[in-house]
């Protein structure tokens, strides 16, 4: 039996197909974590529990999701896009 190490090194099955996802979907949620964790550092910070640098990831983490989305509704997935392959019929003569 081979050791574990050994398999990471050299794998007996290839690796599965990527799973297609809506990358946008997966950014306005990210980004709406963020957000949601900016109103709380910040009310925190305003208050001295928490300082206010915590509140500055917040506000970086937001910003570049929503650099992230803008980027993922310039460029779409090419194969997300694609319409499903269907057989084309053949003229009957």
């Amino acid at each position: 039996m081979p050791s574990s190490l050994s398999s990471l090194w050299k794998p007996t099955r290839s690796a599965p197909p990527p799973v297609a996802i809506d990358l946008a979907r997966v950014l306005v949620a990210g980004t709406a974590v963020w957000g949601l964790a900016l109103v709380v550092t910040a009310a925190l910070a305003a208050m001295g529990e928490v300082p206010w640098d915590a509140a500055w990831v917040c506000a970086t983490g937001a910003v570049l999701g929503l650099l992230g989305l803008r980027w993922a509704r310039k460029h779409p997935d090419p194969a997300a896009q694609a319409p499903a392959s269907t057989p084309t019929p053949t003229p009957k003569v």
